[in-house]
């Protein structure tokens, strides 16, 4: 499996690109975001770890860019930031899960692996009211159509398939993060909120309703 690891801190990269490679990934190490953008267009990934604060172009800037063109590799986003508006941005962005500095060796690795695990998929879709998601995709459609990250179609998935159950925080947690114990339960809410985002964006006639200390629902408007 091959990775694009775009992050400045030169000690930080040879030191991920070490653990990466000990891991059984094959790594291109890069230093700024316009050689991120570069080896992007040059090149075949299953996964990009993108630094958010980068010279020349930052790891927003890139995956938007990423997205623009149609190039859905999942996105890791490095970030040192860990306010919550910060988080939000990223996956707006289009990255598919964020991580924040510091950060454990083991958590890195699993959300490596969450991002890229693809096995098992096919192409088939899930409708609510007039929205429909795309499993081969990770399209979001109803009057108009955006693309969701790995985590987001996971959870609207969930949703989709529980929608007369409201679903705990803890539970969204078992089903969409699996084995990776060390992201904290305040996370589903970042995705829910970039999830409702995109409803709105794409006109669905469904919202995601929350039960404050029960959980979240779809329903119609």
């Amino acid at each position: 499996m091959k990775l694009l690891l775009a992050e400045d801190e030169r000690e930080l990269s040879s030191a991920l690109c070490r653990l990466l490679k000990l891991n059984k990934y094959e790594v291109d190490a890069v230093y700024d975001g316009e050689a991120a953008t570069d080896a992007l267009e040059n090149n075949r990934y299953d996964g990009v770890v993108l630094d958010v604060m980068m010279p020349k172009k930052n790891g927003i800037e890139v995956a938007k860019e990423m997205r623009a063109k149609g190039d859905n590799t999942p996105v890791l986003m490095l970030t040192a930031k860990a306010e919550l508006d910060d988080k939000v941005e990223g996956l707006d962005a289009g990255a598919d899960d964020y991580l924040t500095k510091p950060f454990a060796v083991k958590e890195l690795l699993a959300r490596i692996r969450a991002i890229t695990r693809r096995s098992g998929e096919v192409a088939e879709t899930q409708k609510f009211g007039n929205m429909t998601i795309n499993s081969l995709t990770s399209e979001l459609s109803a009057v108009k159509t955006v693309r969701l990250t790995r985590k987001e179609y996971l959870i609207l998935e969930l949703l989709i398939r529980n929608k007369n159950v409201l679903l705990s925080s803890e539970r969204i947690m078992d089903r969409v993060w699996e084995f990776d114990s060390e992201a904290d339960v305040s996370v589903v809410w970042v995705f829910i909120s970039s999830l409702r985002k995109k409803l709105e964006e794409v006109e669905a006639d469904c919202v995601i309703k929350a039960v404050r200390g029960v959980g979240y629902k779809l329903e119609n408007r």
